[in-house]
């Protein structure tokens, strides 16, 4: 009888991705200053530089997304949203434009490429979720009513849409300083943790 071992590295990302991903949960509502401070392009970038094979690399990140959305949906919205909300794709879609990104970019993990990538990938999630919400139907937090698909209307959008990829920016940033400084410095002190 064979018994598999458990990959050490693989198990200790793991960890870290789903750890992080719980933390989504109480940031959930979106109703107060830190709406969208979360760890989602962290992860992002995690999985990205970390997973040496493309599947782990964008599937393992995809996977806790998913279970957190799922997870947020049905316990923290009660369901009022269906399983998934309307525009997920778009988030999806962005965020598979991040792993991307750390894919081209995180070979070598520094503060200066994390940080750069950071800043980098948190654009273009937000053009491609804020064009989404446009598409969507955005809504002018002035008026209440539904945008028009003119281009002074998606700009308006992309305005509407950029103190919360502040957020989302400051939480790349924070989130990706503890997962990457956490796994480095396990990597110093554990030698089976390097790559193989």
């Amino acid at each position: 009888m064979s018994t598999q071992k458990i990959n050490p590295r693989f198990a200790i990302l793991a960890v870290i991705m789903i750890a992080v991903a719980a933390l989504r949960i109480p940031n959930a509502a979106q109703l107060h200053p830190l709406s969208n401070f979360t760890p989602i392009g962290a992860m992002g970038l995690f999985g990205a530089a970390y997973f040496s094979k493309n599947w782990k690399a964008f599937g393992f990140p995809l996977l806790t997304l998913l279970a957190s959305d799922l997870v947020i949906n049905v316990f923290v919205y009660n369901g009022q949203y269906g399983i998934m909300y309307g525009s997920w794709y778009w988030v999806y879609g962005g965020f598979v434009a991040i792993v991307l990104l750390g894919r081209l970019f995180l070979k070598k993990v520094s503060v200066k490429n994390v940080v750069l990538t950071g800043v980098g990938s948190t654009v273009v999630y937000w053009l491609v979720v804020d064009f989404g919400v446009f598409l969507f139907g955005c809504t002018d937090i002035t008026t209440g009513q539904t945008m028009d698909h003119s281009f002074a209307s998606l700009l308006k959008c992309y305005a509407q849409g950029a103190p919360y990829m502040k957020n989302f920016l400051a939480g790349t940033l924070v989130y990706s300083g503890i997962m990457f400084g956490l796994f480095e410095w396990m990597k110093a002190k554990n030698p089976a943790l390097q790559t193989t």
